[in-house]
């Protein structure tokens, strides 16, 4: 009896059905940035939160899902240096670190998970979208609410209070989006 583990088989994203060239890459990544920032524009306040509603996550998952890990950890990174650097386009037109910057690291880290799901067929079907979606949202939580409760010395409650708790609601919506989008262009590439 062998206890070999098989391979993991790895598949393609929606990135990969565009002919291959580092150009191609290029234009991804820095196309995932500028899509970044610019749904990060999309942005209101919530009352009680020094967190924006933005259109920023729902980008972030949609380019680490559509162009796979390494090309999504790339354009967050660029996404974020970029920021830092002083490009305003940040929520709100910001720019630099500010209490909510962890959310943007935590975007980074999603964009590996999702991207790699992506790449196992995570994204071809409704549910399939939906599960890739939660755990992409539940690792930017993950580190943007411990993040604002160490910048803005709140507690693990008022954090999770102020950075979490607001977004519930539009994360299910920006879910549900990306469970029409994703599977719909995966069903028009088909054709």
């Amino acid at each position: 009896m062998s206890t070999a583990v098989a391979p993991l088989r790895t598949g393609k994203v929606l990135a990969d059905l565009i002919p291959a060239s580092r150009v191609r890459d290029v234009a991804l990544v820095a196309g995932g940035a500028a899509l970044t920032g610019l749904a990060a524009q999309l942005s209101v306040p919530v009352p009680g939160s020094p967190v924006p509603v933005t259109g920023q996550t729902f980008a972030a998952l949609l380019v680490g899902t559509t162009l796979g890990a390494r090309r999504g950890v790339a354009s967050l990174a660029l996404y974020a240096l970029a920021g830092l650097a002083g490009l305003p386009w940040f929520a709100q037109g910001t720019s630099g670190i500010s209490v909510s910057f962890g959310y943007i690291l935590g975007m980074i880290l999603a964009s590996a998970a999702v991207g790699a799901l992506a790449r196992r067929g995570a994204d071809r079907s409704v549910l399939r979208t939906a599960g890739t979606m939660l755990v992409g949202e539940a690792i930017i939580y993950a580190i943007g609410v411990p993040y604002l409760a160490y910048a803005a010395d709140m507690s693990a409650s008022a954090a999770i209070a102020a950075g979490l708790t607001p977004f519930l609601l539009g994360d299910a919506l920006k879910a549900a989006l990306a469970m029409g989008v994703l599977p719909t262009a995966w069903k028009l590439v088909k054709r």
